[in-house]
């Protein structure tokens, strides 16, 4: 049998070697789409054999399919971290979706071509891969939506707040935004960036004017 550290030593080789498969796919997937990357180019950019790729993943779509996941995962993991720091700081639930706004763009920030790719594929309903896609974005957003289901209850928020449609709106307004500043406004700083949609956020949640 496998000693524990062994055992661990593989799985983290394995990780490492899906996250270069990662990095490869989304670089190349963004620059020239999805139907003209192939796997070879993907085994290519990663730096591995071509058997590598079909080892980790069965084909291209389940490895763009785990990609999503992955990418997604770690957005999640990045807003729901910053509320709950925000929480043992002491802030308010708007201080903790303004949090979640500056970890949104500092993810963006480092994830460029992967949020480039996760917006382009919300559009399109003829993926094999669709269905995870809703379930992974859904998990982003249950985090926001628990922020103001908390304010609501605590009576931070209105009452009359569509929790549902204004997490998705939020998460929307930094996905679309970050976008905007890195193709069109990229000389703009992250805190300038941030500090324009936190204006926004406090006048439209909060009630500041």
């Amino acid at each position: 049998m496998e000693s524990s550290s062994a055992t661990a030593g593989g799985r983290t080789r394995r990780e490492a070697t899906r996250q270069k498969l990662y990095e490869a796919a989304v670089t190349l997937i963004a620059e020239q789409g999805f139907s003209a990357t192939t796997v070879d180019e993907i085994a290519e950019r990663a730096g591995v054999a071509k058997g590598t790729v079909y080892y980790n993943f069965a084909s291209k779509s389940v490895l763009f399919e785990e990609l999503l996941r992955h990418g997604v995962g770690l957005l999640t993991a990045s807003l729901r971290e910053a509320g709950e720091r925000t929480a043992r700081e002491g802030g308010s639930k708007v201080d903790a979706l303004d949090a979640m706004v500056r970890a949104g763009l500092v993810f963006i920030d480092r994830y460029p071509a992967f949020t480039q790719l996760y917006v382009a594929e919300l559009w399109r309903t003829n993926r094999a891969w669709q269905s995870t896609l809703m379930v992974v974005r859904q998990q982003a957003v249950a985090v926001v939506e628990g922020v103001l289901r908390d304010g609501v209850e605590n009576g931070e928020f209105s009452p009359e707040i569509d929790i549902q449609l204004t997490a998705a709106a939020l998460v929307g307004m930094v996905l679309v935004a970050a976008l905007d500043w890195k193709s069109f406004q990229p000389e703009r700083s992250l805190d300038d960036v941030h500090a324009a949609l936190s204006r926004l956020l406090q006048g439209r949640v909060s009630g500041v004017r």
